[in-house]
């Protein structure tokens, strides 16, 4: 068979289960099903025990313990007022700064999303304080929801993160030098936003009233104080890490404990915040894992109809550029994230993309960074960019304005993506500096 008549079953099938409304997970496992057997012809029977083992087998990955223990951390976090501290303890360090307190959405995003993992934890945990503060004092509207709309996607970026887990799972990586991976592409990212908000804040003045007070050494300290819980957290998960001391499974297990420590210390600890972020933890981490095993299975598939090696090789007949290779995929991401969300993104590409970007000569760790921050676009592009009907419910405001709003962010995620096309080091100087091969 060719494989032009398989690439055509997978997306018919593809398109058949998925644009029926079928789970995703269910989806996945009928299309692996349906292109063994229309193309192979092979039979249930030998398809249910090839199903059985790479499930299984993908199921029991050491390196997914760390999803669950990682949303955990991040769920308790987000039921706790640290958000509010977070606001309280940046506030006094930006509001001389041209745009002022717009800059808590980015660095209180940046750090939120060092403890959270999520996209949509950070976006609504971050939105919710500084959104109605933003407004009640004269921000403007678009610049105020649209900086958080982007920033809010740093949860994907900044580790921990899930999504790093999940690319790092199926794509054999080391998920220690993900994350190291992802942190000056991180902070530039939040660079590029805070520069863009001082830019349009000093070109035009009525989007952010100036505050001449001067900020006293006492309110300075009193900010830092309130920064300490988020701080120690961060210390102690990516330190532990970065260090050497522990995995990542691990330290998500000593953040986790961290965090019930500081609800303690705070005050704030009870039995319904443990047992709600519990169960809100296994439903999330049983629909990840589900869509990983799933995932797997595909994988399987498409390898036993030889796609990745016929689609490289297909690749590699037309004589792109990297760069040009880049493009397109970056073109068919943001595609792809306007109806699919980042995990089912992720489960369903890398298995084809991850090959063609390593015949390319690029390194699979700047390539997962890659795909989050294409993962980070979709957050921001209708009709299912999640953090637009986040900020949507935050603002009351028609989904038209919020889109409008966040497009800026969405191009500087854009000319984030090429810096990092051209400097790949930005992602890869501190992997390899922590864990010299």
């Amino acid at each position: 068979m060719t494989a032009v008549y398989s690439s055509a079953v997978l997306l018919g099938l593809v398109f058949l289960f998925l644009g029926a409304g079928v789970w995703i997970f269910s989806g996945l496992i009928l299309v692996a099903i349906g292109s063994l057997w229309m193309v192979l012809d092979f039979p249930l029977a030998r398809i249910g025990p090839i199903a059985t083992r790479v499930i299984s087998s993908s199921a029991v990955s050491w390196e997914l313990a760390s999803i669950p223990i990682f949303i955990w951390m991040g769920d308790i976090i987000f039921r706790t007022d640290i958000a509010q501290r977070l606001f309280l303890g940046l506030a006094p360090l930006v509001k001389r700064i041209p745009g002022g307190l717009l800059h808590t959405n980015v660095l209180g995003c940046t750090l939120f999303a060092a403890v959270s993992g999520s996209s949509n934890a950070t976006t609504a945990t971050v939105g919710k304080i500084t959104i109605p503060q933003l407004l009640q004092r004269g921000y403007g509207h678009d610049l105020a929801s649209g900086s958080l709309a982007g920033a809010g996607s740093f949860g994907l970026l900044i580790p921990p993160s899930i999504a790093m887990i999940v690319y790092g799972v199926l794509a054999e990586t080391s998920i220690a030098r993900l994350f190291a991976a992802g942190i000056l592409p991180g902070l530039m990212m939040a660079g590029l936003y805070m520069g863009y908000i001082a830019a349009a804040t000093t070109l035009r003045p009525d989007l952010a009233p100036r505050d001449d007070t001067p900020v006293s050494i006492r309110e300075i300290g009193h900010g830092l104080l309130n920064l300490i819980p988020i701080g120690t957290l961060m210390f102690i998960v990516l330190g532990s890490i970065y260090s050497g001391l522990a995995t990542p499974s691990e330290a998500a297990a000593v953040g986790v404990f961290a965090a019930l420590v500081i609800t303690v210390v705070t005050g704030q600890f009870s039995r319904e915040l443990f047992v709600s972020s519990l169960m809100a933890t296994i439903r999330i981490s049983a629909m990840i894992c589900m869509l990983i095993a799933a995932s797997a299975f595909l994988s399987a598939a498409i390898a036993y109809l030889h796609l990745p090696s016929a689609i490289s090789a297909g690749i590699a007949a037309m004589d792109l550029s990297p760069y040009m290779l880049l493009l397109i995929l970056a073109g068919f991401y943001i595609v792809l994230g306007m109806f699919l969300d980042g995990t089912s993104m992720t489960v369903m590409t890398v298995p084809i993309a991850l090959p063609l970007v390593m015949h390319a000569g690029y390194d699979p760790v700047w390539f997962g960074i890659y795909l989050i921050v294409m993962i980070e676009m979709s957050a921001l592009t209708p009709p299912v960019g999640l953090n637009l009907y986040i900020l949507q419910g935050l603002t009351g405001e028609d989904l038209g304005r919020t889109v409008r709003a966040a497009l800026p962010f969405f191009l500087l995620l854009c000319l984030g993506t090429a810096i990092l096309a051209v400097f790949p080091q930005i992602a890869l100087w501190l992997p390899d500096l922590l864990f010299a091969r």
